[in-house]
């Protein structure tokens, strides 16, 4: 009890520490930027085939003299021409980035993204690749997540999901809306589970003489504390809710993966990528890099990310919320 005390004692005075620290920037950042013209949100658009044609007549100049060089410029400009000159039937393929958090926060980025997407990619023609890097975290904001990338689905226009790293708990939730899923040989996908857990200070606060009130109206609404003593029936009101949860997760699987035996894969457990592969959470193994290079040989391919203005109050606040989560959770929970 005294080893638990003492952490109490030295994870509030950490947070008071930080809280404090959060306010001083701010309000340094504040007066600092007070003059500043405001930047406006945007949409910038970047053509990945120009990236990847670029880089390889870069590294073709290191390898050519001098008249290897001019050859390659007058070919250079003959492609350029061509390029402005453009195709209307030209297959178009727009990529989006997600990099998730506890909270999704990129959710509000994401659904710009996907509503410019939809005033111009062309249903059956066009397709989309989302990126989706995450572990996981709050239920609401990534059931919203992924109901963004449903639009995609939903206007008939092809989804395919790539998985570098991780995508598992609510980032394989977005992952299951692709019509097809491709994931790395060691990303981690799946974990389609529910957990909530939370600290209990109530014996700590009763040897200190310490009262804690809790008033609710409503048999339920609160079923465990931080602060408060806990009962068995409100634990087991609890489970009953991380079930109800757990059961809704695996039925917006299965609406977008029906071939998926969600007995054996809801389970909570991640697995990585040939695993995955073998289970159905994935349909092929290959990383996103080689998949847009691939495509651009074909289709014209445009990178979408909406740069969406954050005081730095928030953004302060998001960086301290993730790495805190980092230390305290589990990568894959």
């Amino acid at each position: 009890m005294e080893l638990l005390a003492e952490f109490g004692l030295f994870l509030a005075k950490t947070l008071t520490l930080l809280g404090v620290a959060l306010v001083l920037m701010a309000g340094i950042t504040a007066m600092a930027s007070r003059n500043r013209p405001q930047q406006r949100d945007r949409l910038v658009i970047r053509k990945l085939n120009d990236r990847y044609r670029d880089m390889e007549r870069s590294l073709s100049n290191a390898f050519l003299d001098r008249r290897g060089r001019r050859k390659l410029r007058r070919q250079k400009k003959q492609e350029e021409k061509l390029a402005a000159a453009g195709s209307p039937d030209r297959e178009r393929v727009f990529v989006l980035r997600f990099h998730g958090d506890l909270r999704a926060s990129y959710t509000e980025n994401l659904r710009e993204e996907v509503s410019a997407i939809l005033t111009q990619a062309r249903p059956e023609k066009d397709r989309v690749v989302a990126c989706v890097e995450s572990a996981g975290g709050l239920v609401h904001s990534y059931g919203l997540a992924a109901a963004q990338l449903a639009r995609i689905r939903d206007h008939g226009i092809d989804l395919t999901v790539a998985v570098d790293r991780v995508a598992a708990s609510g980032g394989y939730l977005m992952a299951a809306v692709g019509h097809r899923i491709i994931a790395s040989p060691f990303a981690i996908l799946g974990s389609i589970g529910v957990v909530a857990q939370l600290p209990n200070f109530h014996r700590l606060l009763q040897r200190h003489d310490v009262d804690y009130e809790l008033i609710t109206a409503g048999e339920h609404k609160r079923t465990l504390t931080i602060f408060g003593k806990n009962t068995d029936e409100g634990r087991q009101k609890m489970r009953e809710e991380l079930d109800d949860i757990h059961r809704l997760f695996k039925t917006f699987v299965h609406r977008y993966r029906k071939e998926l035996d969600l007995d054996r894969v809801a389970t909570g457990e991640h697995w990585f990528g040939e695993q995955a592969l073998a289970l159905g959470l994935a349909d092929s193994l290959e990383t996103s890099d080689d998949l847009l290079m691939r495509l651009g040989r074909e289709s014209d391919v445009f990178e979408l990310r909406y740069e969406k203005k954050q005081p730095i109050t928030r953004r302060l606040s998001l960086a301290i919320e993730n790495t805190l989560a980092r230390v305290f959770s589990d990568p894959s929970r």
